[in-house]
């Protein structure tokens, strides 16, 4: 299935994103649009301590209007590694270098509207220091373990995608490494 660009336009542009209106054409010869935001992408990282507590981050998030409990995460720079990021958004909002991060690997978190891939790290290792996050950014930072991240998870009280993902891949990844 391929759907044929065939006019591009951009509807607004700003500073993080960009809307774009296209015309396509069908597999059948039809012709249709296509809206959505252009995103530069972004990364987050679900840092682990020795002892499998999980370092989380909360702010408010305008769009919502509440408070989400989220792993850290941060947006690409333009032309920018995501490990590169990674470790960059690690620093700023938790003050954690880390001795390794392990890819979760990438997920579209909103495929029908937006073009974002948001590339997922595991942070295991961690040397905690200071963070200072955007000065844009308010952050409070939470502790739990891992296992209690899991039930809130599927207590349905998480709802940040890239921390639904990387907590079960992280979950995953760990009942794989002790079964061998």
């Amino acid at each position: 299935m391929k759907e044929k660009t065939l006019q591009q336009e951009t509807v607004f542009a700003g500073k993080l994103l960009h809307v774009r209106r296209d015309q396509v054409e069908l597999e059948n010869g039809h012709k249709s649009e296509r809206e959505f935001c252009m995103h530069p992408g972004g990364v987050g990282i679900l840092p682990l301590t020795d002892d499998g507590q999980v370092l989380l981050v909360e702010q408010f998030r305008y769009p919502y209007g509440c408070e989400l409990l989220e792993i850290p995460a941060g947006k690409l720079e333009r032309g920018e590694e995501p490990l590169v990021c990674g470790i960059r958004e690690l620093k700023e909002e938790t003050g954690c270098t880390a001795r390794e991060m392990i890819p979760l690997g990438c997920i579209y978190p909103t495929p029908g509207y937006v073009d974002e891939k948001l590339y997922l790290y595991l942070a295991r290792g961690l040397t905690r220091g200071e963070a200072s996050p955007d000065e844009d950014e308010f952050l409070n930072l939470v502790q739990m373990p891992l296992e209690t991240l899991l039930q809130r998870i599927m207590s349905d009280e998480i709802h940040d995608a890239k921390t639904v993902v990387s907590a079960l891949k992280t979950a995953r990844l760990l009942k794989e490494e002790h079964h061998g």
